[in-house]
């Protein structure tokens, strides 16, 4: 009877807040990190407000690849800007504490970014495929309206489709628990501190990462399997290179992007005895990238100039 009693009232007290932990297993020397992600942030920041300048300033880049390019830039900038200032407020400060509404907001946005991000990577996959495999028909399809047209698709797509994660996740109920073993708040370690069932979370986050992140994968897989073909027809060596240089750089980008997603739902589900990994994946994952777009720019510049 009392224990039944005790059950009952734990089980209807609801926390006000969560408490971010960082990194699992390295409390004492986390704050080590700092450094690294402060530099990697302030890289990604220069390097990507360097690119909207080098776009806006030079009339030649004035073309939809460079403009999808600047949207990536300011996607990927949003990103790192949503976790970064609370990173390195937890490992500076000990701030770990936030509200269930700005965990649940911050989660929301990560996704729509991270969304937005792969559906930029098709747009310029088009694009590519377009240039290389349809070049004389490339000024009269690839154009501004195209591009405004594509944008607004993704942002729209991303911000609907990923309303009922954090709504889902609001629907829970935390009683007991509420240390998050994590740096940001992923839906994945918010939900599993839940007292009640989150089947529809996970099944939802799954159909999530299949239909948008999988149709999106499988897009890029198609184009560049056409533009290699396209490309091994071309007579010229010379050609062949230079038209293969375009895409080299966004396919480390996109290499890099989804490998990491898909180590992260590996690592996650098969449930690591070292969960530092998945999380240090995670934060590097959402830092990493917006700091790589600065090479990019120079490359696919020199190597356009001939080709579009």
């Amino acid at each position: 009877m009392l224990q039944d009693l005790t059950h009952s009232n734990i089980s209807k007290f609801q926390v006000s807040e969560f408490i971010l932990m960082g990194f699992p297993g390295i409390h004492a020397w986390q704050h080590w990190f700092s450094l690294p992600l402060a530099l990697l942030y302030l890289l990604a920041l220069t390097a990507n407000i360097l690119i909207l300048v080098t776009i806006k300033q030079e009339a030649t880049l004035r073309q939809p690849m460079y403009y999808f390019l600047g949207i990536l830039a300011v996607v990927d900038m949003g990103l790192a800007t949503t976790i970064m200032p609370k990173i390195l407020a937890i490992l500076w400060f000990s701030a770990k504490a936030i509200s269930l509404p700005e965990c649940f907001a911050q989660m929301y946005v990560i996704h729509c970014f991270v969304g937005m991000e792969s559906g930029i990577f098709v747009c310029m996959a088009i694009d590519r495929f377009v240039a290389i495999c349809r070049p004389l028909r490339y000024p009269s399809i690839v154009t501004d309206s195209f591009v405004v047209k594509a944008t607004m698709f993704m942002a729209l797509r991303n911000t609907l489709t990923t309303i009922p994660v954090p709504v889902l996740a609001a629907q829970r109920h935390y009683c007991s628990q509420n240390q998050i073993e994590h740096c940001l708040c992923s839906n994945l370690g918010v939900t599993l501190l839940s007292c009640d069932d989150r089947t529809i979370n996970s099944i939802y986050q799954l159909l999530l990462a299949w239909t948008l992140m999988g149709s999106d994968l499988g897009l890029i897989f198609l184009s560049y399997v056409l533009i290699l073909h396209s490309v091994l027809k071309l007579n010229s060596a010379e050609a062949a290179s230079k038209a293969l240089s375009t895409c080299t750089s966004h396919l480390i980008l996109i290499l890099f992007f989804y490998t990491i997603i898909v180590v992260i739902s590996i690592t996650h589900s098969a449930a690591m005895t070292v969960p530092l990994i998945p999380v240090l994946l995670n934060v590097l994952h959402n830092v990493i990238p917006p700091a790589l777009p600065h090479g990019v720019c120079t490359q696919e510049q020199g190597a356009q100039a001939g080709l579009v």
